[in-house]
């Protein structure tokens, strides 16, 4: 319900006046700076300098191109000079961004996907997004008295690695799929027959987190979904006075995105295509005008047909798989939403290897170890496994309460 210039308004204010640089964004700066050229290594590191934390950084030219689809709406962009100019300094840096690609750019509103657990209701965003692994993730777990199993414990985590893989196989072979078996895939039936090839006592292969023309020896391969069919990130999540809910995460692709300002425009191009793959074979083939596969996974959870929680985190490919741990912490193991958030987790990547935060005890990595699993000692805490940022709302007396991630800059506030 609000005007543009309102809602504007903050970002136009922070370019204009600029805002203090954090002591993990200086760090970040100084790790990627090497990406950045142009109009946005004179920006962000002036004189081939990383900006010391509390540094003010403005961002004048992106604040006046602001104001303006403030005030003319996306035209400029999409139709106008604003756009010729972005192209103009894209194909200036040898890429093939065109007016006539903008123009055809169609927004497309998508139908999120749903399932359950544990009777509340778990709705994320369909394909091309990565809510599909994040569902059938839980749907497997769902299964296995994971509470009575103790939380982080070596069974425990030993089954939620197994489902990743089974979850994450299926994202890989069927999420850029241009008609992808959707409901399939959260159906209950599929989760029972997922839930069947694993095996309680021994790690299987992995995949891995994206496609490779190379699958290791005896890898969990995705499942049929089809018999069950028919039919460098951000996160934030809001609720609002009247209940309404937004979970939303935006990506650049990688740190700085391309590292490339458009002219003077002050646009930050990102890097989305660098997750595509050039193999054929891929379901996420680089090819003109395709829906841009992501590993973003926005989530909301209802109960009886009310907003309990909005919560999603950044992390790449590792994001479906925080994801469920975070939810799993709050519907599975009664945590507050602080707690659920700072729980340590784990990340799981091809053939067996898994990482693991250190505050997992040793006794546990070393159970874990025993079962075949490869485990990577991560530090206690680690963005590696993500920052999550989320809202619970209490189902009885309606008190929202917020929790942020010490892993990354982020913070909870409520007014």
């Amino acid at each position: 319900r609000l005007k543009p210039e309102v809602v504007f308004a903050p970002a136009i204010r922070y370019a204009e006046e600029g805002f203090p640089l954090t002591h993990r964004g200086a760090a970040f700066f100084a790790e990627h700076r090497g990406r950045l050229a142009g109009a946005a290594a004179d920006l962000f590191c002036p004189g081939g300098e990383v900006p010391r934390p509390g540094t003010i950084l403005a961002h004048k030219t992106l604040a006046a191109t602001l104001r303006r689809l403030a005030a003319e709406g996306p035209d400029p962009l999409y139709h106008g000079d604003l756009g010729k100019r972005v192209c103009g300094a894209v194909q200036a840096a040898g890429g093939w961004l065109t007016p006539e690609d903008l123009a055809a750019f169609r927004v497309a509103w998508g139908d999120p996907v749903g399932s359950t657990f544990r009777g509340d209701e778990v709705v994320s965003v369909p394909p091309p997004a990565a809510g599909t692994q994040v569902l059938e993730t839980l749907n497997i777990l769902e299964g296995f008295d994971l509470k009575a199993l103790g939380h982080n414990s070596a069974d425990a985590l030993h089954l939620l690695i197994e489902a990743v893989k089974l979850a994450m196989a299926d994202r890989i072979a069927y999420q850029a799929l241009p008609d992808p078996p959707t409901a399939g895939l959260v159906t209950k039936g599929y989760a029972a027959a997922q839930r069947a090839r694993i095996d309680p006592k021994r790690a299987a292969v992995c995949m891995g987190e994206r496609h490779s023309a190379e699958i290791p020896p005896g890898a969990a391969l995705a499942g049929d979904p089809y018999e069950y069919h028919r039919e460098h990130t951000t996160h934030l999540s809001v609720v609002d006075a009247e209940g309404n809910a937004a979970s939303i995460t935006q990506t650049l692709g990688s740190p700085f995105g391309s590292g490339l300002i458009a002219g003077d425009t002050g646009i930050l191009l990102n890097n989305l295509l660098m997750w595509n793959d050039l193999d054929p074979r891929s379901p996420n083939f680089l090819a003109p005008h395709r829906a841009v596969e992501t590993r973003m996974a926005p989530v909301q959870v209802f109960r009886s047909g009310r907003v309990l929680v909005a919560l999603g985190t950044p992390g790449s490919y590792g994001i479906p798989q925080t994801t469920p741990q975070m939810l799993l912490n709050l519907l599975e193991y009664g945590m507050n939403i602080q707690e659920a958030i700072e729980a340590p987790r784990i990340r799981v990547y091809r053939d067996r290897a898994v990482d693991a935060e250190t505050r997992i005890t040793a006794e546990v990595r070393a159970a874990l170890t025993a079962r075949g699993h490869v485990i990577r000692d991560l530090p206690d805490w680690s963005w590696v496994v993500g920052g999550g940022q989320g809202v619970w709302v209490d189902p009885v007396c309606g008190v929202m309460a917020g929790g942020a991630d010490p892993r990354r800059d982020g913070y909870a506030m409520g007014w």
